[in-house]
């Protein structure tokens, strides 16, 4: 084997998937746009959360949440086996290493949709992760989406303004943008950068090894 076969062949096995931070203020879009992604592409899932809060009707199991009691779920912590993991009122959400991991080695591509501070804490971990903020056009558009179908008081849309606000203070620690105006070009932008990281050096070798070996052979 040649010293280029031999350095080919030492990347795909080494190579693995892509993980994504997507993280945007509620009202943004991000649920719908993530969704809307990983029906055009293929390759790329979202992280199931665990989570100690009560199943609600029509959700599943380790499909909506993995959903455990306060003791495992502390268990875990103490085992250090979250990637990221936060106190919401009563109830506790967090990411399982483990289970990330596994996915990464495959070769697949993980999106992990938390928050600020849990995308501080996993980019402390993973320091190559990808990290996506999510932005409306406009605070006008976003108290209009927060305001719903216009059922709730006015504290509570305040309240919901005051959290995007807060969340969205944290843009600039992300290093990719997406401004969600036009749903089509956000969604057309947010594929573009999946597809950008597939091209990078390590992930072309590691998928088309035998197609370089062919081309560099002497």
């Amino acid at each position: 084997m040649s010293s280029t076969s031999s350095a080919l062949s030492s990347v795909a096995s080494t190579a693995r998937g892509t993980l994504y931070i997507i993280s945007a203020p509620s009202g943004a879009g991000k649920t719908t746009l993530v969704k809307a992604l990983l029906e055009r592409m293929d390759g790329i899932g979202v992280s199931v959360s665990h989570t100690t809060r009560a199943q609600r009707p029509g959700e599943q199991n380790t499909v909506n949440y993995h959903f455990v009691d306060v003791d495992h779920f502390k268990t875990m912590i103490e085992q250090g086996d979250f990637f990221e993991h936060a106190q919401v009122f009563d109830n506790f959400y967090g990411t399982s290493r483990s289970a990330v991991e596994a996915r990464l080695s495959a070769g697949e591509d993980v999106i992990l949709e938390i928050d600020w501070q849990g995308a501080q804490q996993v980019r402390n971990q993973v320091p190559e992760a990808v990290s996506i903020f999510i932005l409306p056009p406009s605070r006008e558009a976003l108290l209009e989406r927060l305001s719903g179908r216009g059922t709730d008081g006015a504290d509570i849309i305040d309240r919901r303004m005051r959290d995007a606000v807060s969340e969205m203070s944290h843009y600039d620690e992300y290093g990719l943008i997406i401004i969600n105006d036009d749903f089509d070009v956000a969604l057309d932008e947010l594929c573009g950068l999946v597809t950008a990281e597939r091209a990078r050096l390590t992930r072309v070798q590691r998928e088309q090894t035998a197609l370089l070996a062919s081309l560099l052979a002497e």
